[in-house]
Formats: C-alpha cells, sequence, structure tokens
C-alpha cells in the first residue's frame, strides 16, 4: 500500500510526537489501550462498509534515520480466529506550510476481512491512515501551543521580577486617620450660629465617651443631647383612699344638716 496526507505542521513537531510511544497510541483512531500493556496496545475497531471487526494487539514504532520510521503491528480477532499483519514505513517529506506523510508499507490478513469487498478494506484503511495523520498534526499542534504558553508566562514572571530584591523597597501603606480622636472641623460654608455650636460639641462628647467601651455598650447605650427620646408622658391617678374621701365628706355635711334641722324643731 502507498498513500500521502499533508498536514499544516513543520516535520519536525511531528518527530517529537512519533518519538513517544504514549502520544502514538492516542493518536491512533479508535484504539482501547489495555492497562498494563505496551503503550501502542489494545483493541481496535475497524469499520468496513455495513460490516466492524475488533482486533486485539500491538504496535511497535522505532525510528530510522532522520525522517523515517517503521511500524510493525500484530493483531487478531477479538471474536475470531482471523488475524492480521502490518509493516509500514512512515516518511516525513518537508513541504510548504507543513510537510507530507508518506505511507509505504504490506500488510496481510485472514478471517472475517479476507471475505469483505477489496475496495472496502482499501477505503477503511485508507481512512484509518489520514485520521492517524490528523491526530499526530493535532497532538504536536497542542504541544507546541503549551510550550509557547509555558515560555511566554516564564518571559512575563522574569519582567516582574525585580533586578535586584535588596534595592526594592516596599511603599508603607498610609494610616487611616481615626474618627474619634479628631476634632470635629468648623464649617467652611459661612458662620455658625450658637446651636450649630452645641451640636457639634454634643456629637463631640459622645464619640470621646465612645471611646473604651465595648461594641455591646455603644449599640445599647441611649443618644443624648438633642437626639435623646423624649419620655412618654405619665398619667397621675389618685390613690384609693382619696377616691372616696369626696362621697364620705358629703355624707357627712348632709347628715350634719339633718341633725341641725332636728334640733331647731325640737326647740
Amino acid at each position: 500500500m502507498e498513500h500521502e496526507v499533508f498536514v499544516p505542521v513543520p516535520a519536525e513537531r511531528l518527530r517529537e510526537v512519533l518519538d513517544d510511544p504514549a502520544r502514538v497510541a492516542r493518536a491512533v483512531p479508535g484504539l482501547q489501550q489495555d492497562a498494563g500493556a505496551e503503550p501502542v496496545a489494545g483493541r481496535l475497531k475497524i469499520r468496513v462498509g455495513s460490516h466492524s471487526v475488533t482486533y486485539r494487539g500491538a504496535v511497535r514504532v522505532s525510528r530510522r534515520g532522520d525522517d523515517a520510521y517503521e511500524v510493525e503491528g500484530e493483531a487478531e480477532e477479538s471474536r475470531g480466529s482471523g488475524t492480521v499483519k502490518l509493516t509500514l514505513r512512515i516518511v516525513l517529506r518537508e513541504a510548504e506550510d507543513g510537510c507530507t506523510v508518506v505511507y509505504d508499507g504490506t500488510a496481510s490478513a485472514d478471517g472475517r476481512i479476507k471475505d469483505l469487498p477489496a475496495e472496502a478494506v482499501e477505503g477503511a484503511v485508507t481512512r484509518l491512515m489520514n485520521r492517524f495523520a490528523e491526530h499526530l498534526a493535532a497532538a504536536a499542534t497542542d504541544a507546541g501551543d503549551a510550550g509557547a504558553d509555558d515560555a511566554g508566562a516564564r518571559a512575563e514572571a522574569g519582567e516582574k521580577a525585580p533586578s535586584d530584591p535588596g534595592l526594592t523597597e516596599e511603599t508603607p501603606a498610609p494610616e487611616r486617620p481615626s474618627v474619634f480622636g479628631s476634632d470635629v472641623p468648623s464649617s467652611s460654608h459661612g458662620p455658625v450660629d450658637e446651636e450649630d455650636e452645641e451640636d457639634i460639641a454634643e456629637a463631640a462628647h459622645a464619640r470621646r465617651t465612645m471611646i473604651g467601651r465595648s461594641a455591646e455598650e455603644v449599640d445599647h447605650a441611649p443618644p443624648r443631647g438633642r437626639y435623646a427620646p423624649v419620655p412618654a408622658p405619665q398619667t397621675v391617678t389618685s390613690p384609693a383612699p382619696l377616691r372616696w374621701a369626696a362621697p364620705a365628706a358629703a355624707l357627712a355635711l348632709a347628715s350634719a344638716i339633718v341633725a341641725v334641722r332636728a334640733l331647731r324643731r325640737r326647740r
């Protein structure tokens, strides 16, 4: 088989990905890696037309020269007795605004895939190689962007860091003036009458008396001066003995009058 794929990524970036087996495994489309197995090993489902075949196996990628890589793989059907053997050579060829990934190799297979149409099998393999090249380019682009971000962050941190920490001094924070310890300034809008002066003096006295008192005492302390609450008027009620004094006096006066009249009649 022979196939070429153009990707808009420099060849040097693709070499970095192909030299890392873990990144190669992530670039294989549809590969489900087995826990504890080789980096490029696991299950791979290939769709051929309206059929799908799942293989379990491993692939080894080794570098041959500056721009060439050799891929060797073996796999067997997960539900059947069919096997596949692959020998592939990958060459990275420099091109304008990117590079060309050239595939050249052979493969042999038996089992279910041998009974499928040759055109469908060729289309599935071509689609798999195209997606593999695209995933390699995406992995190389992501790694380049991450490296550029790290370099930019380090450069920015270097610019912000002082050249000599001993020559830089921190500016002391300005002290906040105390409200309770300052005198109330006189108004600059005009003359102050006597009543305003009394109000200002009362307010200053109230602030000074709050110093040294707890927050609970200040919150519950009643206001003073003109802002003090006016006590509610209290109704004066006479005690109970005084309430019956007037009727008793009237009764005594009436009794005296009757007695006087009776004495006059006897005379």
